[in-house]
């Protein structure tokens, strides 16, 4: 028998479960027993192997329990968990034009996602194979959780690689009788339209003396929302519109000479004074460079549609008093539709100089082409500077008939839509019992997750430059010899001449359809795995027994990553990646050792050896201590090491072609743009084979103590320092990295080229032409900060009870490479960069049959560290979430609340290409939803 004094293990156990009001661990602790002890059985939480009898660790748990969900206001575990205090600088959510579109991540710490290790029930959650790397949140169904249990320490002695910013386990449910039914909806009030949710659930359960079984369903969705739907977006400005450049990049960007008459296109001169266009409408002329930009924001979808449906399925039966046999299965699905705009050629195409597209194609003057006199003699000279301040003229060419560069987008073949469907299996089969003095838990696991992307209207670039680029005198052939003949012309690529004859209109659709292609790209990722572990007491010491637990796992992952054969030949305009695949082999071996060395003080031992079969392996040792120098109040420490291994999609990708937005002077000067511009340039991204483990060395101090019945608080400091890094080096960090003059990885970099520019001070001279971006070992990362979470409760009889919790986290330090702190800097793609603090209050009063929640939560706000940019700073972002629940008389409940009550909209600064950043705030404004449950 294990026995603890009452009220201190009420204490112990409210301390620990920051989500648990102590008032009513005392009160059930009170009414098991009236004698002094109470019988308690071993249990096993998050972060520890060895089954304790009390909740309190030297490591810190915050405790989500179902209630605390169903106040939370969200339909899907994927919303609750992103929303903690932990997720500092935020995550991926669902976003069209993504890669991982349908996916959702959490980054504990602002490490990101890849360094936050996700549990179902202790065990790991499979990779997401959208991303390669990371866990997709969407694969948990809501109705199978009964609670959520987040390390906030380091524990890769315990579960291995990821679990360097922390570990989420998703408790699911075990012990429920009956049937519960659960629908709900909501709204949103910001966006015009779009963004409407629906929810739903059903639970049954049934247990007896010897099994138990649970299951159920559950389903949400979210409507697209579209980018035109926000009154404050403003028409989107790319490049890619309808214009061209010198081929050497010595110039900047002029219009293709009546071509700016469609519908999305904008007239957007030097000096930046945009205009929309209307359908058929021409630009004014004007005494400067004119730009034919492309209104991208007149499609593109803001955030994805996405429809989450899940089942579950959990049984245990106990064959004796000894042992049990358990089966857990999950199976969740994901629906995603997003929309982004038409696909654009890349930089660097060639306008050929006998094309009739070509401007400077003097041949063209009689044929009715695009010859445009003014850029040939002059008539529209703007003068420039060159870097040594002399006067030159913007047309040095001006006369010759020579090859350009266009930069064009392909309306005609319509928007850009991507369907993505992730499935993902879980099949656990287990048994645990005990032989004499030794508990034993043993089992395997088989999971399966795949992704199926398809996109339609993309660009075959091949077949584009041959439209764009056919000649005088193949247009004068065609029109000879078929009075029907058609073919592409800048100045009308939607093909409206020809809308006045149907065969024409057909075809000019066959050519349009010529350069239309579908994508698709299949992802998989399986994992099987078993586990076996032992725990037993080793010998007794003076102030217990002390205790081990020692255990084994192999795994086996099989990454596949398939795009379609014409992504793969890097053909396909207005798309990115390649494929990507592999497997391996994961054996590890593990102990955890419990010394009581004094009646309130113990440490904790643990090691974990991994052995990765493609690249070698880790050893990760972890110490802790946890000290009760007087009742309720606990002190706590650990140290440890940890690691994360690289990932199958880092080492085995096939090379992938990109544009990313990047800011650079000299790039922007060169285009005729403002130095502070946002230029698209070109970037290949490949595989690096050599990759190692990054390390992590980490510690953590804390208290938690409980002065009254009605308040308790805890306290702790982190520390975490990640060395050899493994990151993605990609245009912007590249970038920042030659800037600052710090080393860049081998055979990553910028190249730059062309005619130098007048920039300021600092910044190179050249602009790019390319960046050949991808994964390395390189640097290091430390992070610190406080986490503080304070709890009242107050009973006051007949008139209710109210429960209060406030969970912040405030970081000290985040520095990459020893370089400045990054805490408080808002820098989009710049890791490191985060608010210095995120935290949530919470308010519950029920009253009878009334519950009333009011939940909230703070970003506090950022700086942008760049000297070039003079935007404000970005505020302090808080919003307020209400909520009234009333438990009817026959077992049902309704539900009616609103999040962001007050409408709080994210402040509008540009990040990493959106008006806000996305992964950080939203702007759904007010989300009213109502929920209706029913049990039986």
């Amino acid at each position: 028998m294990y026995t603890n004094n009452k009220l201190s293990k009420a204490v112990r156990l409210a301390i620990a479960f920051s989500a648990a009001s102590a008032t009513a661990f005392t009160a059930q602790v009170a009414a098991a027993d009236e004698e002094d002890t109470v019988r308690v059985e071993r249990i096993e939480v998050t972060g520890s192997r060895i089954r304790r009898t009390d909740l309190e660790q030297s490591v810190p748990i915050t405790v989500i329990d179902r209630d605390a969900i169903d106040l939370s206001g969200q339909t899907s575990i994927t919303d609750v968990i992103r929303g903690t205090a932990f997720n500092s600088a935020g995550s991926f959510r669902p976003q069209s034009g993504n890669a991982a579109q349908g996916t959702s991540t959490v980054s504990m710490r602002g490490l990101g996602a890849s360094r936050t290790l996700v549990l179902i029930d202790g065990r790991r959650l499979p990779t997401s194979p959208s991303t390669g790397s990371g866990q997709d949140l969407n694969a948990i169904p809501l109705a199978a959780v009964e609670r959520i249990e987040i390390l906030s320490d380091g524990a890769s002695a315990v579960y291995g690689s990821d679990a360097i910013g922390g570990v989420i386990n998703v408790i699911t449910r075990r012990d429920f009788n009956g049937v519960e039914l659960r629908i709900g909806a909501s709204e949103v009030s910001l966006p015009r339209e779009g963004g409407g949710r629906e929810e739903g659930s059903v639970v049954f359960g049934s247990s007896n003396n010897t099994t138990r079984m649970v299951g159920g369903v559950s389903w949400n969705s979210r409507d697209i929302i579209f980018e035109n739907a926000y009154d404050w977006v403003v028409p989107g400005n790319s490049i890619y519109g309808n214009n061209y450049t010198e081929a050497n990049n010595s110039q900047g960007f002029r219009s293709i000479p009546d071509g700016c008459t469609s519908q999305d296109f904008i007239l957007n001169p030097a000096q930046n004074n945009s205009a929309v266009l209307a359908p058929g409408e021409d630009p004014t002329v004007l005494d400067t460079f004119q730009q034919c930009g492309y209104n991208f924001n007149a499609t593109n979808a803001n955030e994805a549609s996405t429809a989450n449906r899940g089942l579950f399925v959990k049984v245990e039966h106990e064959i004796n008093q000894d042992w049990t046999i358990f089966a857990n299965v999950n199976a969740a699905k994901t629906k995603s539709f997003g929309r982004y705009a038409p696909s654009l050629n890349d930089p660097g195409s060639l306008l050929r100089a006998n094309s009739w597209n070509n401007p400077t194609n003097p041949a063209n003057i009689d044929a009715g082409g695009v010859y445009d006199a003014a850029a040939v003699d002059g008539s529209r000279d703007v003068p420039r500077v060159d870097a040594d301040g002399n006067v030159t003229s913007a047309f040095p060419n001006a006369g010759e008939n020579r090859d350009l560069k266009y930069w064009h987008r392909f309306a005609s073949i319509g928007d850009r839509d991507s369907y993505v469907d992730n499935y993902a299996t879980d099949l656990l089969v287990g048994a645990q019992g005990r032989v004499g003095d030794i508990d034993l838990d043993f089992g395997v696991r088989t999971s399966k997750s795949k992704s199926f992307d398809i996109g339609y209207n993309y660009l075959l670039r091949s077949a584009a430059d041959t439209a764009v680029n056919i000649t005088t005198e193949e247009v004068a052939a065609g029109m000879a010899a078929d009075p029907n003949f058609v073919f592409y012309d800048l100045r009308d690529p939607l093909g409206s001449r020809y809308d006045s004859n149907p065969d024409q209109a057909g075809a000019y659709q066959q050519l349009i359809n010529g350069m239309n292609v579908t994508i698709s790209r299949v992802s998989q990722f399986d994992q099987q795995e078993a586990f076996a572990s032992a725990a037993f007491d080793v010998f007794e010491m003076n102030a217990g027994m002390a205790q081990m637990v020692v255990g084994a796992e192999y795994r086996k992952e099989t990454y596949v990553d398939q795009y379609d054969a014409l992504s793969e030949a890097g053909v396909v305009g207005g798309s990115a990646g390649n494929s990507a695949g592999g497997s391996r082999n994961v054996k590890s071996a593990y102990f955890e050792a419990l010394f009581p060395i004094l009646d309130n003080l113990e440490a904790t031992l643990a090691g974990r050896y991994d052995n990765y079969s493609d690249y070698g392996s880790d050893f990760s040792p972890k110490v802790s201590l946890r000290y009760e120098p007087m009742d309720a109040l606990v002190l706590r420490a650990s140290y440890g090491k940890g690691f994360r291994a690289p990932t199958l999609d880092q080492i085995t990708m096939a090379p992938s072609s990109g544009n990313p937005a990047v800011e650079d002077p000299a790039t922007c000067l060169n285009f005729g743009n403002d130095f502070d511009c946002s230029v698209q340039v070109r970037q290949l991204t490949q595989a690096n084979p050599d990759l190692e483990s990054e390390q992590s060395t980490q510690y953590a101090l804390g208290v938690a103590y409980q002065p009254t019945d009605w308040f308790n608080f805890a306290v702790d400091y982190y520390n975490i320092k990640i060395e050899d890094r493994i990151a993605l080096f990609g245009a912007v960090q590249l970038i920042a990295l030659e800037a600052a003059g710090d080393p860049i990885p081998a055979g990553l970099g910028v190249t730059r080229g062309g005619n130098p520019q007048a920039v300021p001070a600092g910044s190179p001279a050249l602009p790019i032409l390319g960046v050949n971006g991808g994964y390395a070992n390189q640097g290091d990362w430390e992070t610190s900060g406080l986490d503080f979470n304070f709890r009242t409760n107050f009973d006051f009889g007949q008139f209710g009870r109210l429960n209060q919790n406030l969970q912040l986290s405030y970081a000290l330090e985040s520095k990459v490479d020893g370089g400045r702190n990054l805490v408080g800097e808002r820098n989009p793609g710049i890791p490191g960069s985060m608010p210095r603090s995120r935290g949530t209050l919470n308010n519950v009063y029920a009253f009878h049959d009334f519950d009333f929640s009011w939940n909230i939560n703070m970003i506090e706000g950022q700086n942008r560290y760049n000297n070039l940019d003079t935007q404000p700073r970005l505020g302090t972002w808080i919003t307020h979430d209400l909520q009234v629940g009333y438990s009817t008389s026959w077992n049902g409940k309704v539900t009616i609340g609103m999040l962001n009550a007050f409408e709080k909209k994210p402040e509008l600064i540009s990040a990493g290409g959106r008006n806000y950043n996305f992964n950080l705030y939203d702007a759904f404004g007010r989300v009213s939803y109502i929920r209706y449950s029913q049990s039986f």
